[in-house]
């Protein structure tokens, strides 16, 4: 059977693919349209899978309970702040109270890589500029981070798990869902952000969602329409593919 598949012209498609840029302000009150939400998922589904096992499953919260998610979240991140850099007492009382402890994905808080590294180094040093912030101002670096636990204002939050039985396999089928997801949306008018720092709290996530204890959380994603707000602006330093090809011997 022939397969008769779409032209699309190559330089508009590289060109769409650079002008994906994560969105660090949404519009709080505009949500997404249902059948868009609908098809953004099915273009998700279009990605190949090992075995076509799609071994991930999503939590899309939005609403009021996005909003308990939201608040608890901000709750133990600030917890968990004051336990980090204040003083003896305070880390004795995180310590104590566990309150703000991740409860998932406690690796997240491993050191990069030494060649890694320099590369998260300067995205978020370059971030931090274009917001005006300076490396002396913990407090306003600190409010920033907790913008994540509120979503950034998106009005949809999709949580991904991954069936832990495959492994890296199963968080490499759902890097390719995603891609597709996010691409998709942008395609739609609409704005993503991948947020692993909303990935510490399992427990939260599963008293709105019936989750398997087969699936592990890996991400979040925030997804809505994208504010005027000037860090949407923002664009993250990109390497070139001749920097990530293993060389010959």
């Amino acid at each position: 059977m022939e397969i008769n598949y779409p032209i699309i012209d190559a330089q508009s498609f590289s060109d769409f693919l650079a002008s994906r840029r994560s969105t660090r302000d949404f519009q709080r009150d505009k949500p997404i349209p249902q059948e868009i939400l609908d098809q953004i998922l099915e273009d998700a589904m279009t990605a190949p899978s090992w075995s076509n096992t799609r071994p991930f499953q999503i939590a899309i919260a939005t609403g009021e309970v996005k909003d308990r998610i939201s608040t608890e979240f901000l709750d133990r991140w600030a917890a968990l702040n004051r336990g980090k850099n204040g003083g003896l007492l305070a880390k004795i009382t995180l310590l104590a109270t566990r309150k703000g402890l991740p409860t998932s994905n406690r690796s997240m808080g491993k050191p990069y890589a030494a060649e890694l590294k320099p590369r998260a180094q300067r995205v978020g040093k370059e971030l931090y500029a274009a917001l005006g912030i300076t490396r002396s101002s913990r407090a306003e670096r600190d409010a920033q981070w907790a913008k994540n636990y509120e979503f950034f204002g998106a009005p949809t939050e999709l949580f991904i798990y991954i069936h832990k039985s495959l492994g890296i396999w199963s968080a490499s089928d759902a890097g390719l869902m995603m891609e597709n997801l996010m691409l998709s949306a942008h395609a739609h008018g609409l704005g993503t952000c991948a947020q692993g720092a909303v990935a510490l709290w399992d427990d939260v996530i599963r008293k709105e969602f019936e989750v398997s204890k087969d699936y592990r959380l890996l991400t979040g994603l925030a997804i809505g329409y994208r504010s005027n707000a000037p860090i949407n602006g923002f664009g993250a330093h990109r390497i070139s593919a001749a920097e990530i090809t293993a060389k010959k011997k």
